[in-house]
């Protein structure tokens, strides 16, 4: 079922200041003290930025050791941005939220730990900057298949562009058998999530 950012408790949806002039702009992409007054504490550990022709579609992705939590935004070009919650036990498991993340509308969605991520480009160059609470560990990550039917999300109607491994992976419903999803209960001391 697809969600509004508002109906899924920690995730949350807001714009950058853009400040424009004569020049260009400035877009103020993060600042800790706002962060911090929207109850986003995490001390960020690792930034990536990824490039994408259009229809290139990544995800979904989740790290469950060490939890990592993200900002995400897009800087250039524009994206279907999709989460989907895999808390076992969460009254909104396997529902998702779809926002569009542009270089033009500034928007920055968090990603609270316990929460697959994933987009699809628009355009081509579109550029994703991610700011992590935690770094990569392939031992600790995982997927679920980005188009799985069960969630619902309704994908832009682009010949998709997708890695082997994203591919191959796992439906939620498979994921959710295996062992691993265990990490990832609704209610465990969530704040370590934004904190690690």
């Amino acid at each position: 079922m697809r969600r509004t950012p508002e109906e899924v408790p920690g995730v949350q949806l807001f714009t950058a200041e853009c400040f424009r002039d004569e020049r260009g702009f400035l877009v103020e992409a993060w600042v800790r003290s706002k962060l911090r007054a929207r109850g986003i504490e995490g001390e960020f550990r690792q930034a990536v930025q990824t490039v994408s022709r259009r229809g290139v579609a990544r995800g979904l992705h989740f790290q469950w050791a060490p939890p990592v939590a993200k900002l995400v935004r897009c800087a250039q070009g524009a994206v279907l941005d999709v989460i989907v919650d895999v808390r076992i036990g969460s009254p909104t498991l396997g529902d998702h939220v779809a926002v569009e993340l542009s270089g033009e509308n500034h928007r920055l969605l968090w990603v609270p730990n316990g929460f697959a991520h994933g987009f699809m480009a628009l355009e081509d160059q579109s550029m994703m900057f991610y700011q992590f609470t935690a770094e990569w560990s392939p031992a600790g990550e995982g997927a679920i298949r980005w188009n799985d039917e069960a969630l619902g999300v309704s994908w832009p109607d682009i010949p998709p562009i997708v890695s082997e491994r994203d591919q191959r992976a796992p439906t939620l419903e498979e994921w959710l058998r295996d062992p691993r999803s265990q990490n990832f209960r609704y209610g465990q001391d969530e704040s370590r999530q934004a904190r690690t």
